[in-house]
C-alpha cells in the first residue's frame, strides 16, 4: 500500500511497528500470550504473505491482484471473493495454523520479493532477482 503515492504518507505516518509493540504488551499484560487454547494469542503475519491474492476455498494464489479490484472469482474452483473478507479469513486461517501446528506462514516454493539481506559485514545488499 505504500507504492501507491495517494496513500503512502498516511500509511506510513501510522505507525504500524507501535501498534505492533502495544499488541504485544498487552497480550503479555493480560496472560494471553500463552493461551493458545482460548485463541487469544498475538500472532504476526509475514508482511509478504498473500492474504488477499489467496482463494480461501483451494489456495489457489493468484498473480497479481491490483488494489482496486474489489472482488474476484477463483480461476481454479469459481469461488467468488470480497477482497477484504477473503484476506481477513485467510490471515485467521494462517493465525490458527500457526499456533497449533506451529506450521510455516509462507506457500511452499513462495521466496518473498524485496527484502534486503544482510551481508556478512554489516551492509544491507540489493534484493536478488
Amino acid at each position: 500500500m505504500v507504492k501507491n503515492p495517494k496513500l503512502a504518507r498516511r500509511i506510513s505516518d501510522a505507525s504500524w511497528g507501535e501498534l505492533v509493540r502495544q499488541l504485544e504488551y498487552k497480550t503479555k499484560w493480560y496472560g494471553r500470550s500463552r493461551s493458545v487454547s482460548e485463541g487469544d494469542t498475538l500472532v504476526k503475519i509475514d508482511r509478504w504473505f498473500p492474504s488477499s491474492k489467496r482463494c480461501g476455498n483451494c489456495g489457489h494464489i493468484l498473480e497479481r491482484l491490483p488494489l482496486n479490484v474489489r472482488s474476484w472469482d477463483c480461476p481454479i474452483c469459481g469461488t467468488h471473493h470480497d477482497r477484504d473478507i477473503n484476506a481477513a479469513q485467510n490471515i485467521l486461517a494462517v493465525a490458527h495454523t500457526v499456533t497449533v501446528c506451529g506450521a510455516n506462514v509462507r506457500p511452499d516454493g513462495h521466496k518473498s520479493k524485496g527484502q534486503l539481506r544482510k551481508s556478512g559485514n554489516g551492509k544491507k545488499q540489493k534484493p536478488k532477482s
